[in-house]
């Protein structure tokens, strides 16, 4: 083949995405085998196989096709997120939800932040940013935690649906903390009043592309392509995200309202035939899932060991911050005007403990890693450990910490027979 950019970059892009397919499927085997979360083990791979070993890959070479990977990878994650969330169950909680979903954000970004910025000795606005990447919460890592672990049904819509609305204001924020970062000049009100302006184009852009596009795919005369389901998810992660961007909204929040509206479109008189459904509901899990591969594969690329080695003790430090101060206080604001939902002690113990970190902190780390923002290597690091200690630590306890507190359904089921029988 012609020895030409272009060509260069073709085949470093098939090369990237068969060495991610190959490791994605034989580490997703392994991980079930050994009951680990298979995106530790796509990160350790990505370790092995980047720069910093075995140099098979190098993804920070080709930033183009980084940028792509990361950029699709983690907007077709939001979108898949915001479809797992049910209207009428979040209805019933929803103060909390956009409680953790805001004020919970900017509480964990300002936390880790002043930390950070102690610790690091990093300028306050990338301290900021670092806490803000790390903010949110991972919907891609929680939906297969609770397809293992049958918790309250309050609780884990709860959790799912903060994990999707806080990627996307997590994105947001870091989108607006970059920018200023990147150009040195800060301003108060413009900058929040570019992340409402944001925010509500992102809204608007999704709920207009999510309920066209899924009428077109519907049993409504209009549904003329409903044979094409599984290719019209796709298109609507592609034109939510980059109408939104043309018009200077949030992509991320866009696809994720698109996502929404595609999950819950019985509420909106929309229905989709049996076949195509399961066709869309088979081909979305499948590239999710390659998403998620070549988020994580591609930020092991982007360990720097030597940085890691150097900053591993402040990091570890930020995760426990994260952890056990600001998840807690998170919890506790978030929960405290919202007597409808009507939480129990119990229960809000265990959402201080389900907090994974995971896609979108993983895409966002990779996007600034490949700018060069300065401090990116301590974010790199910190984030890595983030991921690596939520996963492995939280992910793998939290039945264990549900039977405890007795937050399992089936619990309660049992409970409730107990009951039938006595009386």
């Amino acid at each position: 083949m012609e020895n030409t950019v272009e060509a260069i970059a073709t085949n470093n892009l098939l090369l990237i995405f068969a060495a991610i397919a190959i490791t994605g499927i034989v580490l997703g085997k392994l991980s079930e085998i050994i009951k680990l979360p298979d995106v530790i083990l796509y990160l350790l791979a990505g370790i092995i196989i980047g720069p910093s070993l075995l140099n098979l890959i190098s993804v920070q070479a080709f930033p183009i096709e980084n940028n792509l990977i990361l950029t699709f990878g983690s907007a077709f994650i939001l979108f898949e997120g915001g479809k797992e969330i049910n209207l009428r169950v979040l209805n019933k909680v929803k103060i909390s939800v956009g409680m953790l979903a805001t004020v919970g954000v900017v509480i964990s970004a300002l936390t880790v932040g002043l930390v950070s910025s102690k610790v690091f000795g990093l300028p306050i606005l990338t301290a900021l940013l670092l806490g803000s990447v790390i903010a949110s919460t991972d919907p891609a890592a929680l939906i297969p935690v609770f397809k293992q672990v049958t918790i309250k049904d309050k609780i884990k819509q709860t959790v799912v649906s903060e994990s999707a609305f806080n990627d996307a204001v997590g994105a947001i924020l870091v989108s607006t903390l970059l920018a200023v970062v990147t150009s040195g000049e800060f301003s108060a009100m413009e900058s929040i009043k570019e992340l409402v302006i944001s925010t509500a184009v992102g809204i608007s852009t999704g709920i207009i592309v999510g309920y066209i596009l899924t009428a077109l795919v519907s049993d409504k005369r209009v549904g003329i392509f409903h044979s094409y389901a599984p290719i019209m998810s796709v298109l609507k992660v592609a034109l939510a995200y980059e109408i939104a961007t043309m018009l200077h909204g949030s992509g991320y929040m866009a696809v994720f309202i698109a996502g929404l509206i595609s999950g819950n479109k019985k509420l909106f008189g929309l229905w989709i035939p049996e076949i195509d459904f399961n066709s869309d509901h088979c081909f979305s899990e499948n590239i999710g899932s390659l998403a998620r591969m070549a988020i994580f594969v591609v930020l092991g690329t982007q360990v720097n060991l030597e940085a890691l080695a150097k900053y591993w003790a402040p990091s570890l430090l930020i995760v426990i911050v994260l952890m056990f101060i600001a998840r807690p206080l998170v919890i506790l604001v978030s929960t405290l005007f919202d007597k409808n939902a009507k939480w129990t002690f119990k229960e809000k113990l265990f959402m201080m403990w389900v907090r994974e970190t995971g896609v979108i902190p993983a895409a966002l780390s990779g996007i600034i890693v490949s700018m060069k923002v300065p401090g990116y290597e301590i974010i790199s690091s910190v984030v890595f450990m983030t991921i690596l200690i939520t996963l492995i630590v939280q992910a793998s306890t939290t039945k264990f910490v549900a039977k405890k507190l007795g937050v399992l359904e089936e619990e309660e089921e049992n409970k409730a027979e107990v009951l039938n029988i006595i009386a």
